[in-house]
Formats: C-alpha cells, sequence, structure tokens
C-alpha cells in the first residue's frame, strides 16, 4: 500500500476543496492518506491526522499550496529523501507541477508510478566568528543576507573560495541555486538559470556600485560573506521561511549540500513551456 503524506496550506482559500478531492480519488483505491494533526483537525479528517508526520514512513507527500508550501513541506522532511509533489494554489508555481484543473489525472499518474523524480539542489549554511564555526540551516532556493530593521546599506565582504572578490555596500546578498533562479534572485535582477545547470548564483541586492553584478559560480565553490564590524544588524534567512541573526565580524559560508530535495515532475512538462506559462504569458 502506498502511503501519502498530505499538507494543505491552511492560509489558503482553495486548500480545503483540494484535500476532499484527493480523498475522494484515492478512498478506494491502494493509498494509505495522512496529515499533520492540526491540518487534520482543520479540514474535518481527523482520523487521518497524525502529530509527527515526519518521524513515519512516508512514500510521497502532496504539498497544497504554492512553491513557498512545497519548501515548507521540504524543509519538514529535512535531509529525508521523500518525493514531495506540488499542487498549485498559488502566484506561480515553478516547483508545483500540478494545476487544479488537472487534479485527477495526475493522481491517477502518481499510483500509476507515470511521473520523474527530480533532484533540486540544497545549500548549506555555516557561520564563523570567535566562537567557532556552526551549522545554521539549509535551503533549496535561496540564503539571503539583509539588514534587519534599519533602512541602511550593509557593509559586506565577498569571497569566491580563498580569493577575495570584492569589498561592497549594498541592501544584501543571496546566493541561490538554480531553482531558486526564479526567485528573489529574479526580482534583484539576477538571470534565470534551468534547473540541472550545476551552478550557484550570487546576486546583490541594490548594490552601491556597478562593479558588483550577479555572478555565476561552480557548485564545488565554496562562497564566503564577511560582515563588516560596527553598527550594523544583520540576518540570514533561508527560503524565506526560517531567519537567524548576524554579528558584526561574522562570517557566512554557504556551499552545495551533500542531499538533494527530491521534487516530483511529469514527462508532458517541459520547463521553457512552463516558463513561458508563468512569466510570458501575457505577451502574446
Amino acid at each position: 500500500m502506498l502511503q501519502m503524506a498530505v499538507f494543505p496550506n491552511m492560509s489558503k482559500r482553495r486548500a480545503g476543496e483540494i484535500v476532499d478531492r484527493i480523498f475522494r480519488f484515492y478512498d478506494s483505491k491502494d493509498v494509505r492518506l495522512i496529515m499533520p494533526a492540526q491540518e487534520a483537525r482543520q479540514y474535518h479528517k481527523e482520523k487521518y491526522g497524525l502529530p509527527c508526520v515526519e518521524r513515519v514512513h512516508v512514500d510521497m507527500a502532496l504539498s497544497i499550496g504554492g512553491d513557498g508550501t512545497l519548501l515548507g513541506v521540504c524543509r519538514r522532511f529535512g535531509e529525508q529523501s521523500v518525493p514531495i509533489c506540488g499542487i498549485n494554489i498559488g502566484t506561480l508555481g515553478f516547483l508545483a507541477d500540478i494545476e487544479t484543473e488537472e487534479l485527477e489525472g495526475r493522481l491517477g499518474k502518481l499510483l500509476q508510478g507515470d511521473y520523474r523524480v527530480e533532484s533540486r539542489m540544497r545549500l548549506s549554511c555555516y557561520v564563523r566568528n570567535e566562537q567557532g564555526m556552526k551549522f545554521l540551516s539549509s535551503a533549496i532556493n535561496d540564503v539571503v543576507i539583509t539588514k534587519n530593521g534599519v533602512a541602511r546599506m550593509l557593509r559586506l565582504g565577498l569571497s569566491i573560495n580563498t580569493t577575495h572578490l570584492m569589498d561592497c555596500q549594498a541592501d544584501g546578498i543571496i546566493v541561490s541555486t538554480p531553482a531558486g533562479s526564479t526567485a528573489y534572485s529574479l526580482s534583484a535582477g539576477g538571470p534565470i538559470l534551468n534547473p540541472n545547470i550545476q551552478a550557484l548564483l550570487v546576486t546583490p541586492i541594490c548594490a552601491h556600485t556597478f562593479q558588483m553584478r550577479p555572478i555565476a559560480v561552480a557548485d564545488t565553490d565554496v562562497i564566503r560573506i564577511q560582515i563588516a564590524r560596527g553598527r550594523q544588524d544583520n540576518i540570514v534567512t533561508f527560503d524565506g521561511q526560517e531567519s537567524v541573526r548576524l554579528m558584526p565580524g561574522d562570517e557566512v559560508i554557504v556551499k552545495k549540500s551533500e542531499s538533494a530535495a527530491k521534487i516530483v515532475k511529469f514527462e508532458d512538462k517541459d520547463y521553457y513551456q512552463i516558463l513561458r506559462r508563468k512569466l510570458w504569458k501575457n505577451l502574446d
């Protein structure tokens, strides 16, 4: 029996409708559905609720929301190799591959095994200071260093591996994966990278210099961002969902993780067709 975990975004108006459609579709099939206890109560599925879904065996997880919801589900499972299938009721939805009008057809394909699982790079982030080096968190889209509160520019140093590239003033720096190139980095003027490209993308946020431009580096490179000493209050954020405060003098280290996220995709969806439909559908 296939065991699927269902993770609806309770803030989305249509989430309850999608939950009901999923349960109706799999009702008479060889599938066991489970949900986190709080979400199960919200949608009157109490008998399917578990207090810690992440601690039981799951063959696949269904994310109901946008890409942010899918990223959150990936974070809940940590480095477990659980395939995540996204059902998009958000805005763009680059990672969430199922649209609501095709839901039942795609749920059937999941049951038949008619899909592929793609690996998406993760980033690991560390901080080094006088107390030593400590792991902070991981990200699938991006690691972002920005100011916390007061609207003043940050003074940052950027190094790749052992080479110091520059010192600069900016509102922040984004380190993203190719999958994350269509997220915050795109808004900051970064390029779009196909998720199959093995690279990391470093994008400045409103840099106060013409010399600092987005740069794509090898996925084996280690990116080091030095927080200047002095009066500045900074944070580092992971996929826009978790943040840690930084101290002056801290060095943030970002590199490719050893583990990857597993995202369900379907054979009839081409990346460039998705780009055209999501970003440029109104240009015809």
